[in-house]
């Protein structure tokens, strides 16, 4: 059965929902895609030409090497680069994901993009629409063979953070590096639900606050191990506003508050 969201369970029992991309969304992505493509090439046209000049033969072969190595590296290198976007999947919103919630792995990235070839034949993205179309997760060739789902990445506004950490010490903030690496680790899922288990807490039974912020806590610690005279005898509640302070807090304001401290 098909489904627009995607859930995930983590091995602390927790369940993210990732919204799936619709194959109309991911159609008018890869339109933007194809035209940015075809202004590349066309930047390389005049070498081309030039080219052509001296050997017919010679300029076509590389004309198809090269669109090749163009339309391949450009999903390869922006996927990458963008940590699963590309100019037609930032335009829309749009990310690919391991399906399984994991970090996207470079190999993934190089698998979905090669069978783009496959996934547009005989025509304008045919054989892929149609799987897409047809697959519960809304994947294509490229998506089931590299283990990877595009999901739709909405624009989250930045919470006031004052409401919940003013005149708090945040110990992980002492550890510039591993902040950053956090930040790197954590989905935008996660920091939502992380978010909103702070602003809801009061609406929870006690026991199973308790319960929900120790899963929580244990899930962030596993992301990045922070040294000991950062977590030591914090508690779980205090560690989860101090991993969402990490992931929301701009960098300038971040450098505002180690400065006041």
């Amino acid at each position: 059965m098909k489904t627009s969201t995607l859930s995930i369970r983590t091995p602390e029992g927790i369940v993210f929902s990732q919204p799936l991309a619709g194959p109309v969304t991911r159609f008018f992505a890869w339109f933007v895609d194809q035209f940015c493509i075809q202004v590349a090439m066309m930047l390389f046209g005049s070498v081309f030409g030039f080219l052509g000049l001296l050997s017919l033969n010679l300029a076509t072969a590389l004309y198809v090497i090269g669109y090749f190595v163009v339309s391949i590296g450009y999903g390869i290198f922006l996927e990458w680069t963008w940590r699963g976007q590309t100019v037609g999947k930032k335009l829309f919103r749009l990310r690919v994901v391991d399906v399984e919630g994991m970090r996207l792995q470079f190999n993934q990235i190089v698998v979905r993009n090669l069978l783009r070839f496959v996934d547009s034949l005989p025509a304008l993205y045919f054989v892929g629409g149609v799987t897409c179309w047809l697959n519960a997760k809304c994947q294509r060739l490229g998506d089931i063979a590299a283990n990877t789902i595009v999901i739709r990445a909405p624009k989250i506004s930045e919470p006031d953070l004052d409401q919940l950490f003013a005149g708090k010490f945040n110990s992980l903030r002492q550890f510039p590096h591993l902040a950053a690496r956090l930040r790197q680790q954590v989905s935008a899922a996660e920091a939502d639900v992380a978010l909103q288990a702070l602003l809801r807490r009061e609406e929870f039974d006690p026991v199973a606050r308790v319960e929900l912020f120790g899963e929580l806590a244990t899930h962030f610690r596993a992301k990045v191990e922070f040294p000991p005279e950062a977590t030591d005898g914090m508690a779980d509640e205090q560690l989860l506003r101090n991993v969402v302070d990490v992931i929301y807090r701009s960098r300038s304001e971040e450098r505002s508050a180690v400065a006041l401290q």
